[in-house]
């Protein structure tokens, strides 16, 4: 395995250009078993969980060439209506594919998934969505078996104990696009990521109205076509270069961005007194002098997202004063916190709660990420440190973050790769 080494201390200065959304282009790539038809999916990132879903796709049966971020989906073999437990495994989005196999063929086998280390994330809402489309579930040898003689569309809440659920939300509107009828999801989740699938998804014949609302409705028909879709910039990384820049005290220009996407990020770091100034499409983030102290709480969107959760707490270990971090959404998404602590941080967890005490200067470590933003938020904080950091475990932070350490050291950042 590989770790990241940084020698912390420059400012990041230039410009840098966002990817393709990663959380919008794994169940807009699961889609396309919705229909035998070529699709074509462009501004697709390069990553590891972008393979695995091509792996998935392809042990389907399906052909998925990618190519210079262009991804062509066409149909190989007859589909296969189960997803194995060595692919599924690995990535939790990828239990994505049951909502299209379900509405294809009125049935799938899908492994339960893995991911990231970040607190149980259950599949309840999903299992709920199908049922109340008239699917029987059982679960047996790792596996959810569904099974559907007819899809009926039906009216269903989704949300949880923690609020909507973005995954879930996509996974039932697949299924529910080919149903017979009306289909009304309540408490759906609002994020970008789904407006995207949607979009994708009315460009391949469906019906839906309400995306990017609490309320979708969606008005089942008979098949699906193929389409082209350019995927949405990443917020997440965007709002991780932002912070970068915040972070070093640099200057840095970000393109491809959509910050109309990242408001709650733009308003929290505003108060800290960022200085961010936007244009059509790109953005430019200065740190002028030292940032306030600011209180986050994590939410569904359009809240502060939870994917930038770890990133601000590296920002805030550097900022002066008491800031309080609440996590609302995975209250066990704190493995973050012993590592920065290494480093030098002040940090107390107190439940959902982790109450930062800003110090002068972070000093260069050996961490360990957990998770995909984990990784992100110890990157970042390397970048400030004095001294030598080592990041192990980066295949996490390659699951989210196309050529980060290349996309840095274009900024000016001091990282380079080395064998564990």
């Amino acid at each position: 395995m590989d770790k990241l080494v940084i020698e912390g201390g420059k400012s990041l200065r230039g410009e840098v250009t966002v990817s393709g959304a990663k959380n919008a282009v794994l169940p807009i790539l699961a889609a396309t078993l919705l229909t035998e038809e070529p699709c074509v999916i462009k501004g697709v990132p390069n990553l590891r969980d972008t393979n695995t879903m091509l792996k998935i796709l392809r042990s389907l049966g399906k052909n998925a060439e990618f190519d210079k971020g262009t991804v062509r989906v066409t149909q190989a073999k007859e589909t296969n209506f189960v997803a194995d437990y060595k692919l599924v495994s690995t990535m939790r989005a990828s239990f994505c594919v049951l909502g299209p196999l379900l509405g294809k063929l009125k049935k799938a086998k899908v492994s339960l998934p893995g991911g990231c280390v970040i607190g149980v994330r259950p599949v309840d809402l999903h299992l709920k969505g199908f049922k109340a489309l008239g699917t029987e579930i059982t679960i047996e040898g790792g596996y959810v078996n569904a099974v559907a003689k007819n899809l009926k569309g039906n009216r269903m809440y989704l949300g949880g104990a923690y609020g909507s659920s973005v995954l879930a939300t996509d996974n039932v509107m697949m299924a529910a696009v080919l149903a017979k009828g009306k289909t009304i999801i309540e408490s759906a989740a609002c994020e970008p990521e789904v407006v995207d699938l949607a979009e994708f998804l009315i460009k391949m014949g469906a019906k839906i109205k309400g995306y990017g609302t609490p309320i979708i409705e969606i008005e089942g028909v008979k098949y699906l076509h193929g389409a082209e879709h350019r995927i949405i910039p990443d917020r997440i990384e965007a709002g991780t270069f932002i912070i970068a820049a915040l972070i070093t005290r640099g200057d840095i220009t970000i393109k491809n961005v959509m910050f109309q996407h990242l408001g709650a990020l733009i308003d929290k770091l505003e108060e800290a007194g960022a200085h961010i100034s936007r244009t059509d499409g790109s953005m430019r983030v200065r740190s002028r002098k030292r940032l306030t102290p600011i209180n986050i709480t994590t939410l569904p969107y359009p809240g502060f997202p939870t994917d930038i959760q770890a990133q601000i707490m590296s920002l805030m270990t550097v900022t002066p004063g008491i800031s309080v971090i609440t996590e609302k959404i995975y209250p066990d998404r704190f493995m973050h916190v012993a590592e920065l602590n290494r480093m030098g941080a002040h940090i107390q967890r107190e439940g959902p709660h982790a109450i930062v005490e800003g110090i002068k200067h972070l000093s260069g470590a050996p961490v360990m990420a957990s998770d995909l933003r984990a990784s992100a938020g110890l990157v970042l904080a390397g970048l400030a440190a004095k001294g030598l950091t080592s990041v192990s475990r980066i295949y996490h932070l390659e699951r989210g973050y196309e050529n980060m350490e290349m996309k840095l050291q274009a900024l000016g950042a001091k990282i380079w790769r080395e064998k564990e």
